[in-house]
């Protein structure tokens, strides 16, 4: 009955995060691709932490009007950004579908996560797959993704964006 009190309470102390974060391990160096892979290409240059990403630093388009919320190490020399909008979940799985001319896949239906490819997971170099993640957070009647920066309008988001690029060659 106690370890069960701990396990409650150490569960109750954490504070939830959006995405998963992994500590940095250093990257291990890697060879040219061969030519002839057919490889999307890499990202142009990644934008700096604290930098605003654009589609050119990303390699992929950018829903209209999305907002840049932040960005998190995601280890392995990746990062991810998070975008928020107020356009609905099918709208914006519609957009990217159209943008990246390809169907992605439905990750779960309830609440609503497409993910879609954008490069080759390679497991001994990248934490995260390359690619662009859309999630509804109105599902359920949430009343969506609380905006991190306090104060700012609008004050929560009804779908979130999360891009990994490709890693920069």
């Amino acid at each position: 009955m106690l370890l069960l009190h701990v396990m409650v309470a150490g569960l109750l102390a954490q504070t939830p995060q959006p995405f998963p974060k992994v500590a940095p391990p250093t990257p291990p160096p890697t060879l040219p691709a061969a030519a002839g892979q057919g490889a999307p290409p890499p990202a142009q240059s990644a934008p700096a932490p604290g930098a605003i990403p654009t589609e050119a630093s990303l390699g992929v388009p950018l829903y209209p009007g999305a907002e840049y919320l932040t960005s998190y190490d995601a280890g392995q020399g990746q990062r991810y950004y998070l975008f928020g909008t107020n356009a609905g979940f099918v709208e914006i799985v519609n957009y990217y579908k159209t943008a990246l001319k390809q169907k992605g896949e439905l990750v779960y239906e309830e609440p609503g996560v497409h993910q879609f490819d954008i490069g080759r997971y390679k497991e001994e170099s990248m934490a995260f797959p390359p690619s662009v993640t859309v999630k509804d957070y109105t599902w359920g009647g949430s009343a969506g993704f609380l905006n991190p920066k306090r104060g700012q309008q609008p004050a929560r988001f009804k779908t979130i964006i999360q891009i990994v690029p490709n890693p920069a060659s």
